[in-house]
């Protein structure tokens, strides 16, 4: 702690604007993750919907494709679920998506696609929020 004193004026100062930094990172990740499970639970209670349609003679083509999509979606997470059971977890999970878009196989469900558009969108509504509130 010393040297790390002797580098910077405020350590302790940089040491708090660093911890708060990792929270707010942590949670905005964790608001969308809580968004694309959201999302996907969704989908998923509309293909049990359709797929119900479907056993009654009511759902079209269309339909029934798109739930056959989700329901593959459903697959790849579950693929994915038996990683995380495994030990280190937290080190084969990236690497299988990342070998995945490697080989060019799909690993993720379409709902966490688009994982940093919507980073990007809660950054903007949380700037947006600030704004806002200063301004009153």
């Amino acid at each position: 702690m010393k040297i790390y004193s002797h580098i910077h004026k405020a350590p302790v100062r940089v040491f708090r604007i660093g911890r708060r930094r990792f929270w707010l990172r942590l949670k905005r990740d964790m608001l969308v993750l809580k968004d694309a499970l959201a999302q996907e639970k969704q989908e998923t209670k509309d293909m049990l919907v359709t797929y119900k349609r479907y056993t009654c003679r009511q759902a079209s083509k269309e339909e029934l494709t798109e739930a056959n999509k989700q329901f593959a979606d459903l697959l790849k997470g579950l693929g994915l679920g038996m990683f995380a059971v495994l030990p280190f977890a937290p080190i084969t999970i990236p690497l299988v998506v990342k070998l995945g878009q490697i080989v060019g196989v799909d690993v993720l469900p379409s709902s966490f696609n688009n994982m940093s558009e919507r980073k990007a969108n809660i950054r903007r509504d949380a700037i947006k929020a600030k704004l806002e509130s200063t301004s009153e």
